[in-house]
């Protein structure tokens, strides 16, 4: 399929116009960035492994009535998408303390929820991508009250489903986050599950081992991010043929 127009290139993806209106088409990059950009690499074939992971998690979404943007796959690291618009705003799922927020309250790595806890932050890489709270969504016109219930409506809808599907090939899903965007019809609009969801937005552990199989390896220098990845892959039976990788990643200055 002949690339159209680019629209928008971000750290890990770039996005081109759609052969039909109301659709778009997005390029998985080899592209790896952490805190917030400051740690850069590129890692050969990550963007193979994450458009099939992808697609695997949005068709079964599809499957029991979640919407979102996926139409089809097109190659190895393209897929045909519902053009949205985005709401600037990352939905975080957390089923265990993890990451910042083990940082913010002092909880311990691993600590269970007592229910899934969903958070929600600014997308602004300038200010680092802030955590907000509905009050602020609100005041600020981000989204309103329903868009809110229906957001965290989706967000509990994809755990439920996610947490199914990785509990079941002994991996625990400890938190994700999505994006979410409106697709208009007239002057009404509704919400669906956007951008990507991979181990890139994920924390993936081994339910055995406590060995992580996310975008933590790259973050905290665990090893081979590739090989983590492709692990996650293997056991959802989505490995996808003739993928290699550099055995260590080549820094970007």
């Amino acid at each position: 399929m002949a690339r159209r127009k680019k629209i928008y290139e971000g750290k890990a993806k770039i996005m081109y116009e759609g052969p039909e209106p109301g659709t778009m088409v997005q390029y998985f990059k080899d592209d790896t960035t952490a805190n917030n950009a400051e740690k850069k690499a590129v890692i050969e074939g990550k963007g193979v492994l994450n458009n099939r992971l992808s697609e695997f998690f949005m068709t079964g979404l599809t499957q029991i009535g979640v919407p979102n943007h996926f139409i089809k796959r097109l190659n190895m690291r393209e897929q045909l998408i519902r053009s949205v618009e985005i709401i600037p705003l990352e939905v975080v799922v957390r089923n265990f303390a993890a990451g910042s927020m083990c940082k913010r309250l002092g909880m311990a790595e691993g600590t269970p929820m007592p229910r899934p806890i969903i958070e929600f932050y600014y997308k602004d890489d300038a200010l680092g991508d802030p955590l907000v709270s509905e009050e602020h969504i609100i005041a600020f016109g981000w989204a309103q009250q329903q868009d809110l219930d229906d957001m965290v409506a989706l967000a509990l809808r994809v755990n439920d489903f996610m947490s199914g599907v990785m509990m079941a090939v002994g991996i625990k899903l400890v938190d994700f986050k999505i994006e979410i965007g409106r697709i208009w019809e007239n002057d009404f609009h509704r919400l669906i599950v956007a951008d990507e969801i991979s181990p890139d937005s994920c924390r993936l552990w081994d339910v055995e081992t406590g060995r992580k199989l996310d975008k933590d390896v790259f973050r905290r220098d665990l090893g081979d991010l590739a090989d983590a990845y492709t692990e996650v892959a293997r056991r959802l039976g989505v490995l996808p043929t003739n993928v290699t990788h550099a055995p260590k990643p080549t820094l970007i200055n």
